[in-house]
């Protein structure tokens, strides 16, 4: 490719995708055959993980390329609104056509995001977002929990129709783009919210699935200890597997892997438009997700803490100058991201490359690093405690700041049923960890400012009596949806 060439690029984004429900990552069930396919063809990141496990704090990082204690986007009532450098800016900057199509869950359509177009956007209720979330310490009771459990079923969604619309308008625009100017090179984020809950699959993806075969495989994950005073607190809060029965489970299951086999679908339309769209056959295309979901682990449902189901994402990447078929075990993150759309598109922008903390994946293909040490972190709804997570070669640290920490080896222990944190014998690795974490981050300057940057958010809605009384939200309604108040 020469230096006057920028290669195009298709990034898709799912959102809350268990890693491990893929046939590419081993689920013998799951039918992803669209997805699979794309992994034969590039690469699979074996040990991905989000910058943090929920939407808002998640997505502005991988716009940024930056952790959540530099964007200061902490929560789901803090969201990004253009503040800092994203990779859309840059390559809008540099020339591109870079355009989004689906959930973004930043401020509002009215702040310069970096897009050039965004395209049925889904950004945070109101330009507010969670408020309620805001009250950590509080931890206010969690409006209707039972309806996650209620819900679960077959039917059409919301969401699977906001979905099949952002698929709709994906092909016309790739089709459009087919069309259009050799010369502007162009960048299509198309962000998809399945299998985000609530659990409710399209009936013939529902009916592909038994819900006994599939609680079968996972049912010994819900009995896995959790075993940590924080941890043990906002299950508490989040008490959705309280109203869950053995059948609502299995129905749950059933329409979650429903949900993912629509969402490989409805990607399968992208990436069939998107061939036709790429006259030189050398673009970029990625797919990740936000963050997980626990699917009833640990009688977890949702996100929010740093076990594998939740912090870890599926990461592919497929185009030229990448092997087939390959997988990669360096650690990595969704901060990557943007270093790696800069090496795809030749740009080189000195001073944003400064500030971001992240590799490309480019890069880490060409010379994998299975030592190298990665960050998540969680300040958010639900958790009394900043949550800090380092991923290194087999071992996973989980700090929580005034708190012991965690400790486990994912090689000999992949379900994270041994916590190592208080064992004597692993003093020495424990501080290993723990001095890695403080080269990213100083958790306790972290943990302080998330929280006074949440009581000040707080304050300026009118404060906490105000917050409790704002309508809880669910889950964001997707555009044309009814909105709560």
């Amino acid at each position: 490719m020469s230096s006057a060439h920028h290669r195009n690029v298709l990034f898709i984004l799912s959102d809350e995708h268990n890693r491990d429900v893929l046939g590419c990552y081993g689920d013998p069930i799951v039918q992803t055959p669209n997805l699979d396919a794309l992994a034969r063809r590039g690469v699979r990141f074996d040990s991905a993980y989000c910058a943090s496990p929920i939407c808002v704090p998640s997505r502005a990082a991988l716009a940024v390329g930056r952790p959540v204690h530099q964007t200061g986007c902490w929560d789901n009532a803090l969201p990004y609104h253009g503040q800092h450098t994203s990779w859309h800016h840059v390559l809008r900057r540099q020339g591109y056509r870079v355009a989004s199509i689906g959930k973004l869950h930043f401020r509002s359509s009215e702040d310069d995001n970096g897009f050039s177009e965004e395209i049925l956007p889904l950004h945070v209720l109101n330009g507010i977002g969670d408020a309620r979330g805001l009250l950590r310490k509080q931890l206010p009771p969690k409006a209707r929990p039972g309806d996650l459990a209620k819900m679960a079923g077959s039917g059409l969604s919301s969401y699977a129709r906001y979905d099949q619309r952002i698929a709709d308008t994906a092909c016309r625009w790739l089709k459009q783009a087919a069309s259009g100017s050799k010369h502007q090179p162009w960048a299509l984020f198309v962000s998809f919210v399945l299998p985000h809950f609530p659990l409710i699959a399209p009936q013939p993806y529902f009916d592909l699935y038994s819900g006994e075969e599939i609680w079968a495989r996972r049912a010994h994950k819900r009995s896995l200890p959790l075993g940590h005073p924080v941890l043990d607190r906002m299950k508490r809060f989040l008490c959705y597997d309280a109203y869950f029965t053995d059948e609502t489970r299995r129905t749950a299951m059933q329409a979650y892997y429903g949900m993912v086999t629509c969402l490989d679908a409805r990607i399968g339309a992208v990436l069939k438009a998107f061939k036709g769209a790429d006259r030189d056959s050398d673009a970029l295309v990625i797919y990740a997700s936000d963050h997980g979901d626990n699917l009833g682990a640990r009688g977890l449902w949702g996100k929010s803490v740093m076990y594998e189901d939740a912090a870890a994402v599926p990461l592919l990447m497929a185009g030229a100058g990448l092997p087939a078929g390959l997988s990669n075990p360096t650690p990595v993150t969704l901060m990557d991201v943007f270093p790696t759309l800069l090496h795809a598109a030749e740009l080189d922008e000195p001073a944003v490359r400064a500030q971001l903390c992240g590799t490309s994946l480019f890069d880490l293909v060409a010379k994998p690093d299975s030592e190298r040490a990665v960050l998540s972190q969680y300040h958010a709804t639900g958790s009394v405690t900043g949550q800090f997570m380092v991923r290194q070669g087999d071992w996973k640290y989980v700090h929580y700041e005034g708190y012991r920490p965690q400790l486990f080896n994912l090689r000999n222990d992949p379900h994270e049923s041994r916590d190592l944190g208080e064992n004597p014998e692993y003093a020495g690795r424990r501080g290993l960890m723990d001095a890695q974490l403080r080269r990213f981050v100083d958790p306790t300057a972290a943990n302080s400012r998330a929280l006074a940057d949440q009581a000040q958010r707080v304050r300026e809605l009118g404060g906490v009596d105000t917050v409790l009384n704002a309508t809880q939200i669910g889950h964001t309604p997707a555009p044309g949806e009814n909105k709560p108040d």
